[in-house]
């Protein structure tokens, strides 16, 4: 898996593409926890490039969720392949993720919410 990230303000995206699996989860929570233990509390992850996602996958970005919101942050997602938004539902996380169709919507969300920034 490849993960790309960029900065809009004090918003950090990050851009996982390929499988997120159980070998890759591990990468993607290294990346999560730096940016987190980094001070970032405004994370949108765009999700255009990931068409499959596992239990180990779901696991992190419950557990980057929970880290964010603890520390007064969040996490939102973005551009979900329709098999990944598939996962989120059927596992009952589209009740705990803000998900949006467009990453442009994400990151304006962040721009309603009183949260601290990096």
């Amino acid at each position: 898996m490849k993960i790309d990230n960029k900065s809009s303000g004090d918003v950090e995206i990050i851009l996982p593409v390929g499988r997120l699996d159980a070998p890759s989860s591990e990468e993607l929570m290294k990346r999560m926890e730096g940016l987190i233990d980094g001070g970032c509390r405004k994370i949108v992850a765009n999700f255009s490039g990931v068409d499959y996602i596992s239990s180990s996958g779901l696991r992190v970005m419950l557990a980057s969720l929970k880290r964010l919101r603890k520390a007064g942050g969040d996490l939102k997602l973005a551009r979900l392949h329709p098999y990944v938004r598939e996962t989120f539902e059927i596992a009952g996380f589209t009740q705990l993720f803000e998900i949006y169709d467009r990453e442009e919507e994400a990151l304006g969300e962040f721009g309603r919410q009183d949260l601290p920034s990096r």
